[in-house]
């Protein structure tokens, strides 16, 4: 009933697990389920502003993405993610992530992560940021509110609340974007707890941490930020000023 090419499009846009178990009826155990870091295709360009492209592929969006917790140390870890995206191709850029460390002493941890974030989002001039405020999230608003005023203003903060369960949430992200190739990073995420995490996690959960995954899942899932180069690079104008009035 369908063409094979339309077969092999959905195989590529649900992933091989989701089509397996819902489309072929071959059911896969969940415990045998896992991200294979792998299949990530790893680059070193930097986002260039002025063309909007990322090497040789032209970035349509992008989108930052904090899912928060104490970060003390041995605890859950604060991950703020940048993904960008390229809409023609499907691919997925994971381009910077942010693990925020708090000092256990220090007396307003959340006020210090905020600063934080918005030093990440300056780095990379951008405007909006999604944040989860579920659990301790809930108090984030109105902090990073009065930061964001205090440096004067111009950044949105989209509120998120998950009810999907996070193993749920991860799988979904990663799974067609790794079972089609269309997921990249950044060098500089090998020097991050991510790829770790990929090689320990499980759907049935229980297994190490998942922050960065989560964060990066939620940057997946939201709906980006529209991309636009900036064009080519200023140049002066010289005003003739040899006139009398």
């Amino acid at each position: 009933m369908f063409p094979v090419n339309k077969i092999s499009e959905i195989r590529k846009t649900v992933g091989e697990h989701y089509f397996m178990s819902q489309m072929m009826l071959d059911f896969v155990p969940p415990e045998n389920i896992r991200l294979d870091p792998g299949k990530i295709q790893i680059y070193d360009a930097e986002f260039n502003y002025l063309t909007g492209k990322i090497g040789e592929w032209t970035i349509t969006g992008a989108a930052v993405y904090w899912d928060p917790s104490l970060g003390h140390k041995r605890t859950d870890a604060s991950v703020c993610a940048l993904i960008f995206r390229d809409d023609k191709a499907h691919n997925i850029f994971l381009h910077d992530l942010k693990y925020m460390i708090v000092p256990n002493e220090h007396p307003q941890p959340l006020t210090y992560q905020c600063d934080l974030v918005l030093d990440f989002l300056a780095k990379y001039n951008i405007r909006k940021i999604a944040l989860e405020i579920n659990g301790l999230g809930n108090a984030l608003p109105e902090i990073l509110g009065d930061k964001i005023t205090q440096r004067g203003g111009g950044i949105y903060v989209q509120k998120i609340s998950n009810n999907i369960k996070k193993e749920s949430r991860i799988l979904n992200a990663f799974e067609p974007l790794l079972g089609s190739g269309r997921m990249f990073a950044h060098t500089r995420i090998q020097q991050t707890p991510f790829m770790s995490e990929m090689l320990g996690w499980s759907p049935i959960g229980g297994i190490g941490h998942d922050d960065g995954l989560d964060a990066v899942a939620g940057a997946i899932n939201i709906l980006p930020i529209p991309v636009h180069p900036i064009g080519a690079s200023v140049r002066p104008y010289h005003a003739n000023t040899n006139f009398k009035i």
